[in-house]
């Protein structure tokens, strides 16, 4: 491992009267230091979908387009796993911020150099190096939150930093369409310049990099404070462990991640998961044209319902999944599937005709199913040693986005092209229903209790 990488060692613990202030501050401070810092990979994540239009008047056909942005989640995929087992042995008040910065300078390039928007073959390769360097933010915030939230607490904690993804998705589009706007008023024409896309996010990211530099702290012990366990009394196993020792790579993939039949549990249950999620998601506007009589205003607005319902409902779960099943994921996961196999069902019989029903079936969806995608990623922490949390995420990240994510694009449009929607919907359903029957499979399963 790099020296400036390697993780912060321990310091003299300070005294006992301090312990308690400096806490609740490091903890509100490293939370909000993730938070703004993996919302703002959002922003440079999808802002080449902003730039399609734009770059389609130069003359790209929308299957080149297509093509290079699919590089984005094939690399994300991948490096969500690989990037995961650097982070375990990794610093994260080095390695997201990093990571970021990384992800930063690709968009720069791509907007300040005309070379690298120049032909699909090299718009692929910048955006498959974007998807690994965006691989290093979900990795590292993990790591930050197993070891200053307890199991008990840490479902609610990790509910809410999840949002990060909905607050940076968000906040991206007016960022890149205001960079376009400033960079077509600096150059001095009429039209959008869609360089600015690339510039403005890239800018504030980098902006905020920094700041999240300062935020985020390692581990309780490198600022002098006990492990999280021993400071809320809220131990993992019967046996008080906190599992602090740094492990090894081959430790982490081969004694805790690929040896751990729970966490290829959830990593297959993640595929299910993803085929509804995207299935629905990335379909929706031409389903609800071709099947339900929508216009584009109101296929945007649905799909606008879709993604921002998933706010309140991750929270929700996360909640539910701490305060009700008392820390154990798969009964929260497994309830809330069975709402989104019950949603998909009336969306899909719903009568052309019904505009209404068939919004409050999307609202539905998207209120239901980013509960389960932020509990698989959290079951994945729980499941392994602290050190191991960043390579257990990214594998099951792994295999939603590339088996998940993937299929939901690919398999669906062959599927509805030769069979029609109801062909579709089948999928879907069967993936309601798998998810909910794996998540079923860790009912009893509570945080590190599976460790040996």
């Amino acid at each position: 491992m790099l020296k400036f990488l390697q993780p912060a060692p321990p310091i003299e613990r300070l005294p006992k009267d301090k312990i308690d202030s400096e806490y609740k501050k490091y903890r509100l401070q490293v939370f909000i230091g993730i938070f703004i810092g993996y919302a703002a990979y959002y922003l440079l994540r999808k802002n080449f979908s902003i730039a399609m239009p734009y770059l389609t008047e130069q003359g790209f056909s929308k299957t080149e387009l297509g093509l290079a942005l699919s590089a984005v989640s094939i690399s994300y995929g991948i490096s969500k796993f690989v990037m995961g087992t650097v982070s375990d042995r990794s610093n994260p008040r080095v390695f997201l911020p990093l990571g970021l910065v990384l992800s930063a300078i690709v968009s720069l390039l791509m907007g300040f150099f005309p070379l690298f928007t120049s032909s699909v073959s090299i718009m692929f390769i910048m955006l498959f190096i974007l998807g690994w360097f965006q691989g290093m933010g979900w990795p590292p915030s993990g790591r930050v939150l197993v070891h200053w939230y307890s199991v008990s607490e840490r479902g609610s904690k990790t509910a809410i930093w999840n949002v990060a993804h909905n607050v940076g998705g968000g906040l991206m589009a007016p960022i890149a369409v205001g960079g376009a706007a400033l960079f077509a008023t600096f150059m001095g024409t009429s039209k959008a310049g869609f360089e600015g896309v690339f510039i403005l996010p890239a800018l504030v990211a980098i902006v905020i990099a920094i700041i999240s530099y300062f935020l985020i702290r390692d581990t309780p012990q490198s600022v002098g404070l006990p492990p999280i366990e021993e400071y809320r009394n809220d131990y993992p196993t019967k046996t008080k462990e906190t599992l602090e020792k740094e492990l090894t790579t081959k430790e982490i993939l081969f004694k805790y991640v690929l040896n751990n039949k729970w966490v290829w549990a959830i990593a297959i249950a993640n595929i299910f998961v993803y085929f509804v999620r995207y299935g629905v998601l990335d379909w929706a506007p031409t389903y609800l044209s071709e099947e339900k009589g929508f216009d584009m205003d109101k296929s945007s607005i649905a799909y606008f319902l879709y993604e921002w319902a998933g706010i309140p409902g991750t929270l929700l779960c996360g909640w539910i999944s701490d305060k009700v099943f008392k820390g154990r994921r798969g009964p929260a996961g497994f309830v809330f599937m069975l709402g989104v196999l019950v949603a998909v069902l009336v969306y899909w019989f719903n009568p052309a005709g019904h505009p209404i029903i068939d919004m409050a079936c999307l609202i539905a969806i998207g209120f239901l199913i980013y509960g389960p995608v932020m509990l698989i990623g959290l079951q994945a922490l729980d499941f392994v040693p602290k050190k191991a949390a960043g390579t257990a995420a990214g594998l099951t990240g792994l295999f939603g986005y590339l088996g998940g994510t993937v299929t939901a694009n690919a398999l669906m449009g062959v599927i509805v092209d030769a069979a029609g929607w109801n062909a579709g919907f089948i999928l879907l359903t069967i993936s309601c229903v798998l998810a909910a029957i794996v998540f079923a499979f860790t009912w009893n399963v509570r945080g590190q209790e599976v460790i040996k």
